[in-house]
């Protein structure tokens, strides 16, 4: 029996696959390559917005700007 990724297990796996820096954009083209099919493109991107946030939360990206927000992984 396998179990199905969360979006953060998604994302993190994709940033640190292929590193750079990410944004709602980014982050939601991965969540919708691992299978996340929102209702419309604003509610996919506040979902990626969201884990995000959990993920600088959690330690596993850092946030690098603002205004736009992007982030890149936390090097260990």
């Amino acid at each position: 029996m396998s179990s199905t990724p969360t979006h953060a297990e998604s994302l993190t796996e994709a940033i640190q696959a292929l590193g750079g820096t990410w944004d709602a954009e980014r982050a939601l083209t991965a969540l919708f390559g691992a299978g996340y099919r929102p209702a419309d493109v604003a509610a996919g991107e506040k979902r990626a917005r969201q884990v995000l946030r959990d993920l600088a939360d959690a330690g596993v990206v850092v946030k690098i700007s603002e205004r736009p927000v992007e982030y890149r992984h936390a090097v260990s």
